[in-house]
């Protein structure tokens, strides 16, 4: 029970910290935010703080895989029939609804630094299923690594262009323009184009 208890604790003080950061980012600028600035918001001491981060670079870090993990939940691969489905519309509902906390981390100064990392994850998942997809098939044209390289930078750009416009259209819109500008030439890629148009 004591460590569930104290995991528990660390989990509520990591959240803490990182909900502080998130609204002094709406009124501050990135670099110009200190750890007495977060720590007072949060109303923790700072060896709490370090406790837990090095710096306020590891605590967005943190938050911000936090977030890769729920958008890349919200992404959803089908691989029936050898053909590849990939739904993108639950990633933009999920960034519709939780929007201040996307904007912030999108419009942020912080946001070099998180965009490696996302990319990074995402790129790896679509790897793993094409990988899967392709198995025992020959290599396509383009390695899978470039090309899932490629659909996670332009997903990013669309999520990111989406919230900087404050959300013009629907998720539903969004996934329909993220089809016709990668899945189309993905699956042919791929070598599944008899199966695009059951």
């Amino acid at each position: 029970m004591a460590p569930q208890r104290q995991d528990r604790r660390s989990q509520r003080t990591q959240q803490t910290l990182m909900d502080a950061l998130v609204a002094m980012l709406a009124i501050k600028h990135y670099d110009e935010i200190s750890i007495n600035d977060i720590v007072d918001r949060a109303n923790v001491g700072r060896s709490t703080f370090y406790a837990h981060y090095q710096d306020k670079d590891d605590l967005l870090k943190s938050g911000f895989e936090r977030v890769l993990d729920m958008l890349i939940h919200h992404i959803s691969f089908g691989e029936a029939d050898q053909d590849l489905q990939l739904d993108t519309t639950q990633l933009f509902r999920h960034a519709q609804g939780h929007y201040e906390l996307y904007r912030t981390l999108v419009w942020g100064a912080g946001f070099e630094l998180l965009a490696k990392d996302g990319h990074a994850a995402l790129s790896a998942k679509f790897q793993e299923s094409f990988t899967r997809l392709l198995s025992g098939k020959p290599e396509p044209s383009i390695p899978l690594a470039v090309l899932s390289y490629s659909m996670a930078g332009t997903l990013l750009i669309l999520l990111k262009w989406w919230l900087d416009n404050k959300m013009p259209c629907s998720p539903e819109r969004m996934d329909e323009i993220f089809q016709q500008l990668v899945m189309s030439s993905t699956r042919n890629i791929l070598g599944l184009t008899e199966t695009m148009d059951k």
